[in-house]
């Protein structure tokens, strides 16, 4: 969605995605510290991970249907109010220098904005993963597997994106399965092999219903 509101031409893509994932894995090395200080300090922590992602897969579900202005996001207002942008792109670099003044481009806003919507995903995923264990190693690289998988398959999933419409609402129930999950942990106990088994169902299921609407759809306008 970024890219598409900036109009980011394709040969500038990977420039900002390669930067784009250098920031995340510190920013999430950061976090996972964090976060793994706080659950072996105060167990307790956990209980408010599984508040915060049972809320948010909620919120998610009931605005799922919606389109995000970007044009509104408060981080890009800032950058326009306090930087000086120029109208156009200036190759692949974040800035340049006019007259002994720093203007910055707009690939610069746009890797800006991809770090920050970064932290907000790492706000949902990280405290998800340390449902499944709180050993700091694994929630690390899993994150950092996950972050360099992405990259590779952005493209990709670029192009498949509006096809599983219906993944976003997968996503959100993940959530809300997780944070229950987190909630009710001195209750019962599910293993980690049913956990897994049951967010891989919820996934699944969102795209097969995504492709079956899809060719349900294309075969009514047939």
């Amino acid at each position: 969605m970024i890219f598409s509101y900036f109009q980011v031409p394709q040969e500038y893509q990977r420039r900002v995605l390669l930067f784009g994932v250098l920031g995340a894995i510190v920013l999430r090395a950061m976090m996972i510290l964090a976060g793994a200080w706080l659950v072996a300090q105060f167990h307790w922590v956990l209980y408010l991970f599984g508040l915060f992602l049972l809320v948010t897969g909620f919120r998610m579900l009931a605005s799922a249907g919606g389109d995000a202005d970007l044009g509104k996001n408060p981080v890009l207002k800032w950058l326009r109010s306090h930087l000086r942008v120029t109208s156009s792109y200036a190759g692949e670099k974040f800035w340049i220098r006019s007259e002994g003044v720093r203007w910055f481009t707009p690939l610069f806003m746009v890797l800006v904005l991809i770090e920050t919507s970064d932290v907000i995903f790492a706000v949902d995923s990280i405290p998800a993963i340390f449902a499944i264990t709180t050993d700091p190693f694994i929630v690390f690289s899993s994150n950092i597997f996950a972050i360099l998988g992405l990259r590779a398959l952005y493209f990709l999933l670029a192009d498949m994106a509006d096809r599983f419409h219906l993944l976003k609402y997968g996503l959100a129930l993940v959530l809300v399965f997780v944070g229950a999950k987190m909630l009710m942990a001195e209750l019962f106990r599910i293993p980690i092999a049913l956990t897994l088994g049951i967010v891989a169902t919820i996934l699944a299921s969102s795209v097969a219903a995504s492709l079956a609407g899809s060719r349900s759809g294309s075969k009514h306008s047939g």
